[in-house]
């Protein structure tokens, strides 16, 4: 199917963007003043919108997408747009029910004094959907564990400008309720060219923020968000895209002027900005002895790591890593490039994507695609034998496309792995945003002390162990962002968390644990058999999560 992007909204002038940003501005100190009871009232009146809304966006996002908006893969952008939105929604009231001071399930100290907020499951229902996982908090070092600060201690709300994601649709939505509701900021967003059709959904869903001037949609390419940067009543800025996009926003256009900025520290934005700009997602696979389900079932993990939204996620899986003394690692790379092979191809509908991959094509000639490359195709593609060294393209560059590069580390048992795959993920491979680990139940047992230091030493703000680590920005209860240490100069990928629905004050990173066999099929997995049928019954749970909506969920998903 062609990818046909459904119609743009015209290019906002900047007359419209400075009354809007005016009246933002005028309407600051409401928001700022807005009691819980009314922000409550306006989430509520959000969810049951995007409730309505559902149904279109998800199928102007297939349309866009080159996706059938009958088939089972159009579950895919039900869950990455609606009904991400509604959970997190959902999850606000929660918090905001408890005065922003909801007490986590659990919370303890380390050894070394951090403490860790168990934040999934978080309740009787939460322990049967998600049976078996375990979601985490871990908060800076040296800090309390403190909630919901602009709850306790009020501040004057600014305005900010929120330079809105062309991938996964709920993003600009979430971003947009972390600025109003746990960063009391009022915001004008500017959609990206590559998704603005989103941004008839988000003015449905939020209409009642946009009607009270807190919250307006803008539209346009690079001048229209130049014009925004540097408008005097923007106070700060929120980009998720790419650090090359934030390095021109904060150091200017051109390399040269960005190299002088950066060694005189004289930034051509010195306004507060935040971001979430990406990563090269690796994904360590802990040596153990799996049965051939194992494999088969973890392979199939990995490839759909890959394949979700066309390989277009910041946290899609691109280095692979496992250990030269595996017994089963030849069986297990044999296994992942099965499965990958077996997903259909997808449109390339991000731009630069047919770039991006000739440029891994031309590093490493030694690629093998596993299907066949069109104007509208980029095929699965497999780097074998990657030299674990510090510099190399495939560990410094994000693909984002399909492409998966194969690395080696010297060890062969799961602790030595452990130590160098850590070492070689913080030290060699770009970004701290997102990584996973695989490692089997009877290994994880054996090993739990070295499996907790590794956890403990990753820098990386979320952490998937046996779940692909994009589903921490799913959760909401989890906090989504770089683990924190990047500066402007070095930006990496980024600065700041959203989601965080419990409202920490201070995360580190979040970590979600799941089984090593995960019943039923994961609904991420692309092989599942009926994700738009579970979408459709997710979507009313996530809403409204209650006993009687259980069964019909449990249903859906174990025909997948």
């Amino acid at each position: 199917m062609t990818s046909t992007i459904p119609t743009s909204q015209s290019t906002t002038n900047f007359d419209e963007i400075d009354r809007a940003i005016t009246s933002l501005h005028t309407h600051r100190d409401k928001w700022a003043q807005t009691s819980i009871p009314q922000r409550l009232a306006y989430l509520q009146t959000c969810l049951d919108r995007t409730l309505a809304v559902a149904e279109d966006w998800a199928i102007a996002a297939c349309q866009a997408k080159g996706i059938d908006s009958r088939s089972t893969l159009a579950g895919e952008e039900w869950i990455a747009g609606p009904i991400s939105t509604v959970r997190n929604i959902r999850l606000l009231m929660t918090s905001l029910q408890a005065n922003g001071q909801l007490s986590p399930p659990n919370i303890w100290q380390r050894e070394d004094g951090q403490f860790v907020a168990e934040v999934i499951p978080s309740n009787s229902l939460d322990r049967l959907l998600y049976l078996g996982y375990r979601g985490q908090v871990w908060l800076k070092s040296c800090t309390a564990s403190t909630q919901a600060r602009i709850y306790r201690k009020p501040t004057a709300s600014k305005v900010t400008l929120i330079l809105g994601a062309g991938n996964i649709s709920a993003i600009v939505a979430m971003d947009v309720l972390s600025k109003l509701f746990t960063e009391n900021q009022v915001a004008i967003v500017k959609m990206n060219p590559v998704n603005a059709y989103v941004g008839t959904y988000i003015a449905q869903a939020f209409e009642p923020l946009i009607q009270a001037g807190f919250l307006h949609i803008a539209y346009g390419g690079a001048e229209v968000g130049e014009y925004l940067c540097q408008h005097p009543q923007i106070e700060t800025i929120h980009i998720t895209g790419s650090h090359r996009t934030h390095d021109a926003i904060v150091w200017g256009a051109t390399a040269s002027e960005q190299q002088e900025r950066k060694a005189a520290n004289n930034p051509r934005l010195t306004k507060p900005i935040t971001s979430e700009l990406g990563c090269v997602t690796p994904i360590l696979v802990v040596p153990g002895k799996w049965s051939k389900s194992d494999l088969t079932f973890q392979a199939r993990q990995v490839a759909s790591t890959i394949a979700h939204n066309a390989s277009f996620n910041c946290a899609s899986g691109q280095v692979l890593v496992t250990a030269s003394g595996w017994a089963q690692q030849t069986e297990f790379l044999a296994a992942v490039r099965q499965e990958l092979a077996a997903i259909p191809p997808r449109i390339a509908y991000y731009p630069g994507a047919q770039a991006r991959y000739q440029a891994f094509l031309d590093k490493y000639p030694q690629s093998q695609a596993l299907g066949t490359r069109t104007p509208e195709i980029v095929p699965w593609t497999i780097i074998p034998d990657l030299p674990p060294v510090a510099g190399e393209y495939a560990l410094t560059e994000e693909a984002f496309c399909g492409v998966l590069a194969e690395v080696e580390i010297d060890a062969d048992t799961a602790p030595d792995f452990l130590t160098k795959a850590v070492d070689f993920a913080n030290e060699q491979v770009w970004g701290t945003l997102s990584c996973t680990v695989l490692i089997d139940s009877q290994t994880q047992k054996k090993d739990h002390r070295e499996l907790d230091s590794a956890i403990a030493n990753l820098k990386y703000g979320a952490i998937g162990v046996n779940l692909w680590s994009a589903m921490l920005f799913y959760f909401g209860s989890t906090s989504w962002g770089a683990y924190p240490g990047n500066t402007l100069a070095d930006i990496g990928s980024g600065i700041g968390f959203a989601h965080n629905s419990y409202l920490f004050d201070h995360p580190q990173k979040s970590v979600v644990y799941a089984p090593f066999r995960i019943f039923p099929t994961p609904v991420w997995f692309a092989t599942h058999k009926n994700t738009l049928g579970m979408a459709r019954k997710l979507l009313k749970y996530e809403a409204y999560p209650t006993w009687r909506n259980l069964p019909a969920l449990v249903m859906s998903a174990l025909r997948g």
